[in-house]
């Protein structure tokens, strides 16, 4: 009895070493996409973030009323690298002293720059956000300058971190999602004409380029496949902001 109990707790032990929660691929703003992973094993955060390569953007975390409270605390893109940083309060992000994100990848593909980071649930720094693995939601928010610049200011965040997701689903990844986040793209990279799969029903497509812009909405009538055509749209990046009535996802399509 003792060596089962031994084994039982010694194989909990292994299988919760490999648990990890997702926000999943999550864009409030146009432009900008943020994916956040916490791994209890591993007592680590993974961010991949990415945005327009020409100007400054941002992304917020943690347990806030407004984004651009005091004391937030958040990271953002300053042409080089990620920087740590806190809200001083309407006033951008000031650096933290300790810069606890290590940059792990820093990629760029048609203007966009993904940058990829980690960190330690729990810093060492009084002023960053501790991760709590057990928690299921986040409040998250994503910014960038409305001019090509990396210098952030109140001018250029107030406004864009208006585009906050709160208690945003910290969903537990091997868990089967059938929310609009696990919605399939194909082909992709597409010459213009592509399927978008869910797993549930899909009631709009809207479809944006990289600065917001409208291209093109098509009611889909609550399906879980359809076929989208986009013959003629100039070579790119474009994103898709998928509707029903109780969710909303956004994915990326390359037109070629």
């Amino acid at each position: 009895m003792k060596k089962i109990t031994f084994l039982l707790l010694i194989l909990s032990g292994f299988l919760s070493f490999s648990q990890q929660k997702s926000t999943g691929d999550m864009t409030l703003i146009a432009g900008v996409t943020v994916n956040l992973t916490l791994d209890n094993g591993t007592s680590t955060a993974t961010l991949v973030l990415s945005g327009p390569n020409d100007r400054w953007f941002a992304f917020k975390f943690g347990d806030f009323t407004h984004p651009m409270d005091a004391g937030v605390d958040g990271v953002y893109y300053n042409g080089t690298t990620l920087i740590d940083g806190t809200e001083g309060g309407f006033s951008g992000l000031a650096t933290d002293t300790s810069q606890n994100w290590t940059v792990t990848g820093n990629t760029l593909s048609g203007g966009t720059r993904t940058i990829t980071a980690t960190r330690a649930l729990n810093s060492p720094d009084p002023t960053d956000y501790d991760f709590n693995y057990d928690n299921d939601t986040i409040d998250i928010a994503l910014a960038h300058g409305q001019n090509a610049n990396y210098t952030m200011n109140s001018t250029n965040a107030h406004g864009q971190f208006r585009n906050a997701n709160h208690n945003t689903t910290l969903t537990t990844l091997g868990v089967e999602d059938f929310s609009l986040n696990a919605t399939q793209i194909y082909p992709n990279p597409s010459n213009g004409d592509f399927r978008v799969k869910t797993r549930t029903g899909l009631d709009r497509i809207t479809i944006y380029t990289q600065t917001g812009a409208l291209v093109k909405t098509i009611e889909v009538g609550h399906q879980e496949e359809t076929e989208v055509n986009v013959n003629g749209l100039a070579t790119g990046v474009y994103l898709l902001e998928l509707q029903n009535s109780s969710d909303k996802s956004w994915k990326k399509i390359i037109v070629n």
